[in-house]
């Protein structure tokens, strides 16, 4: 568990410098130039992520169950995870209405995720981590909206064709990865 709980800290602390020392953030790039900034950041991600998986792992093999959720629950979170993935891929179209609307759909998109996730697992290990990516999510989109505000960012509208392709991909990805790549990759069959 020790692990677990150290690679979320590096992992999301790197990720939450823009919510909790975006002028410190800020201030180290421009000091040490952005492809350093960068290549400090992606090997810390690395670092953070390697560390928290091998924990998950490890906490996974004596798992502390704190509750067994009903199975009606997987069909729940099938279907927030399909808004999860149409979340996730209005972040990469250009000019479609959900991003428009919403400003920061991966945000959104990853706090659905984790949502989905607890609905479906009650082991300690998969709490602290899905919690964890929940509730740094809704910090880290209250603090882009701050920021957006602040700033006076405004946001396009949508177009009709690209939000129906966004909504077609991204409930295509969801399908995909929920029926060919979940179990390869993460060990688990969602269905």
């Amino acid at each position: 568990m020790e692990f677990l709980i150290l690679g979320l800290m590096m992992f999301l602390g790197l990720h939450s410098t823009r919510i909790f020392a975006d002028e410190w953030r800020s201030s180290l790039r421009s000091n040490i130039g952005e492809p350093r900034w960068k290549c400090v950041y992606a090997l810390g991600s690395i670092a953070g992520f390697a560390t928290f998986l091998r924990g998950f792992g490890e906490a996974g093999n004596d798992p502390e169950v704190l509750w067994v959720p009903p199975a009606y629950m997987h069909h729940v979170a099938a279907a927030l995870m399909m808004l999860s993935f149409i979340l996730l891929t209005a972040a990469y179209i250009p000019h479609n209405s959900i991003k428009a609307r919403l400003h920061h759909p991966m945000t959104l998109g990853i706090k659905v995720w984790a949502l989905a996730h607890l609905l479906t697992n009650g082991q300690l290990h998969e709490v602290i981590l899905f919690g964890s990516f929940l509730l740094w999510s809704v910090m880290l989109f209250r603090s882009a909206r701050q920021r957006d505000a602040a700033a006076g960012t405004t946001y396009a509208p949508g177009t009709t064709g690209a939000t129906v392709l966004t909504v077609l991909l991204g409930g295509f990805l969801a399908l995909a990865f929920a029926h060919w790549l979940h179990q390869p990759l993460i060990g688990v069959k969602p269905f």
